[in-house]
């Protein structure tokens, strides 16, 4: 009985729902108490300012770990050790859920001297998440009963009967294995003292299964 081998592949696509923001609050200088005190005072106006988005409903999770302190000696062009320098830095992320106050947060946010904005990360909920994959892979299945039925159809065979599915990568004599779902990601870039306008791209999720069908003379 002849074997049809297939893949099969499927996207689907969602407009993101979450917006996740990297910042870094820092300092650095050759006396430690001042870039100790200076970081602590612009790291705590951040959490500050976090906290009132938080209590207004806008975010959906924030986290900031403790302020990190170290020193180092730099070195010149000439190769000559400096003076010590004294760093200090914490970073925080924030998740936004209302997508609209984004811009508006981080205009007024790029303002201060001791803010870093190191980018946005769009994601969807996890249920949506979660939605948007099974139908990524139940398209994916489907796509491979219509590859096979086609080549079924070419061969002058019958309607193809499935003996083994996985995702892609996965049956015995298949390829090395590959992701069968990836989350792209739309980059933002963020300016300062106003609000900024963000147009994400949907996020594509894909999903590839490969199967195998048997099927008898028409």
């Amino acid at each position: 009985m002849p074997t049809i081998a297939v893949t099969g592949h499927a996207d689907e696509r969602i407009a993101p729902e979450l917006a996740a923001v990297t910042l870094s609050v820092g300092g650095s200088g050759e006396a430690r108490d001042d870039v100790v005190a200076r970081t602590g005072a612009a790291h705590e106006r951040l959490l500050a300012a976090i906290r009132e988005l938080e209590a207004s409903g806008a975010l959906e999770a924030w986290s900031a770990p403790q302020l990190r302190v170290w020193s180092h000696r730099p070195w010149n062009a000439e190769g000559r050790q400096l003076p010590l320098v004294h760093e200090a830095s914490a970073d925080v992320e924030v998740v936004f859920r209302d997508l609209d106050r984004l811009g508006e947060w981080l205009g007024a946010a790029a303002g201060s001297d001791e803010l870093t904005i190191g980018g946005v990360d769009w994601r969807l909920t996890d249920a949506s998440r979660r939605r948007a994959s099974e139908a990524a892979q139940r398209a994916a299945v489907a796509d491979a009963v219509a590859k096979a039925g086609v080549y079924a159809s070419a061969l002058g065979l019958g309607t193809p009967i499935i003996v083994e599915l996985s995702d892609h990568g996965l049956l015995a004599d298949g390829p090395s294995p590959m992701p069968k779902a990836m989350m792209m990601r739309a980059a933002a870039d963020v300016g300062g003292g106003s609000a900024t306008e963000f147009a994400p791209q949907d996020l594509v999720i894909e999903a590839s299964v490969d199967a195998r069908f048997t099927a008898d003379a028409a």
